[in-house]
């Protein structure tokens, strides 16, 4: 039985969701379109290397040391690229993220314009195939040239030097291969440089913190929808003529999910005529989150789907092409968007898990939701890592896609720094699903502690869900593993209702 999740390169486009595929053993199924360019482009390269054209990093040094010659034979220049840019630090990227850069590379070298043999492709899709991720430091890429130094230590990594996870487990990487059985990788000519010089990381960091705050997009409206079903508050603030004056589409779309979700409600005559803007704002402030996530994930599609090696080669044109494409702007401001996407909806998590354990706007229901104020304590501790967390989402909002400073003698004067802005993006989508974690645990706790249950279909069924899960908090313990767990049950719940 074929255990593999199938992902097609025929297909339109490479997906955010497919990155999140690679997590796990993926079998990339290339075309035979696919395989007969890579095949075609790396003759051309060989061709034009023979009537001594001059291709960089192939006749060449690297960087500003172009104007020299680069080593005598093309298997010395694959060590000359690599081992100057083995140099990473920090600590290791998640190996799902390691996975993920690994599948965008195999699926850009796929498109037959990079020059690299089909070796290299047939190794790529082999390591996809197999619980196998390289060791890749978090530090070491200003994101122009492409993600040189990453990308360095997913090549030493399959070629058994450094470090690398199998299972999770991390140890040096020629044991690591032979326990997924996999073959050293063996460069020559054109392989070396076209596996490094792309953003490969940046897209696969970007790309997955997109998938991420897709689904905690929806999550949020589903945490809204319990929130005020649990208050008693009236649907007002949802009526579509008041949503479409607004003039953005995208908040007529979150007021009609919310609608979708508060069917049914039996509000309460005791609330006031208007909510606070964590209930009542909330069309506009999800919509335009939405808004800006959707450009984030159309520029980052685009960027997985694209080529950014440099140079390129098109054998029907005759034509060695030295430009720019490794320069990752489009992903750097797309990244910074979604670090403050993801920041602005953490603030909505945090200030409805505060009017939940205030006992003056949460419905009666007693102070930090506990059974016993005094003698238990509840969600008073939680409330506090929530206030912390989103204190250092903030502070990671400050834009990577400008700081450029020239470095490589030079060479790279100005430069994106798209894979900070991504590494960061990526962190951030972590931490809200967190936030959106310890407001499941207050819902659940709030359900708990007060005489109002949820009346809307949908919003009962999300409460039954985190019960399901969660125990109530009679007596105080440690909510950490209770955090976590009603994250993976709000993604799982919403994902699953949305498709029902």
């Amino acid at each position: 039985m074929n255990a593999f999740v199938p992902i097609l390169h025929s297909k339109s486009a490479l997906t955010p969701v497919d990155l999140e595929s690679a997590s796990g053993p993926v079998d990339v199924v290339l075309s035979e379109e696919a395989l007969a360019a890579v095949k075609h482009g790396h003759a051309f390269v060989a061709a034009s290397l023979r009537d001594e054209r001059p291709v960089y990093g192939s006749t060449t040094g690297f960087g500003p040391l172009v104007v020299f010659d680069g080593r005598e034979s093309a298997a010395e220049q694959c060590e000359n690229v690599l081992q100057h840019l083995t140099v990473g630090q920090g600590p290791d990227l998640p190996p799902e993220v390691a996975r993920a850069a690994v599948l965008a590379r195999l699926w850009s070298l796929s498109r037959g314009v990079s020059g690299v043999s089909d070796t290299v492709v047939h190794a790529l899709r082999r390591m996809l195939q197999a619980p196998f991720a390289p060791a890749v430091p978090t530090l070491g890429s200003v994101g122009a040239s492409g993600d040189l130094v990453p990308l360095a230590h997913v090549v030493q990594a399959l070629r058994g030097v450094g470090h690398a996870y199998v299972d999770g487990v991390r140890m040096p990487a020629d044991e690591a291969l032979a326990r997924a059985g996999l073959d050293p990788l063996r460069l020559d000519g054109r392989d070396a440089l076209g596996l490094v010089n792309g953003t490969s990381v940046t897209s696969a960091l970007a790309g997955l913190a997109t998938a991420s705050l897709q689904r905690s997009q929806h999550v949020a409206v589903g945490l809204v929808a319990l929130l005020a079903d649990l208050l008693g508050a009236a649907p007002a603030f949802l009526a579509p003529p008041l949503l479409a004056a607004f003039g953005h589409p995208e908040v007529v779309t979150v007021g009609a999910e919310l609608s979708s979700w508060l069917a049914g409600i039996d509000p309460s005559p005791d609330r006031p005529l208007q909510e606070p803007y964590s209930i009542r704002c909330t069309p506009q402030l999800l919509g335009a989150a939405r808004s800006a996530i959707a450009w984030s994930s159309e520029v980052i599609t685009r960027d997985l789907n694209g080529v950014s090696d440099n140079p390129l080669f098109f054998p029907e044109e005759d034509l060695v092409a030295h430009g720019g494409n490794f320069f990752g702007q489009p992903a750097a401001f797309a990244s910074d968007l979604l670090s403050i996407v993801a920041t602005q909806i953490g603030n909505l998590a945090e200030r409805q898990v505060d009017l939940l354990v205030d006992p003056h706007r949460n419905g009666g229901r007693p102070p930090m939701l506990s059974t016993s104020p005094g003698r238990q304590h509840a969600i008073q501790g939680m409330q506090v890592l929530a206030t912390s967390t989103v204190v250092a989402m903030r502070r990671c909002c400050t834009p990577a896609a400008m700081q450029s400073v020239p470095t490589n003698l030079h060479n790279q004067d100005i430069v994106p720094f798209g894979t900070q802005g991504a590494l960061t993006a990526f962190e951030q989508a972590r931490s809200l699903r967190l936030l959106h974690g310890c407001l499941g645990v207050a819902l659940r706790q709030a359900i708990h502690t007060g005489s109002r249950r949820p009346t809307a279909r949908r919003c009962a069924d999300l409460a039954a869900a985190l019960a399901d899960q969660i125990a109530p908090i009679e007596q105080d313990r440690p909510l950490d593993e209770d955090i976590r767990t009603a994250a993976d049950v709000l993604d799982r719940h919403v994902a699953e209702t949305a498709t029902a």
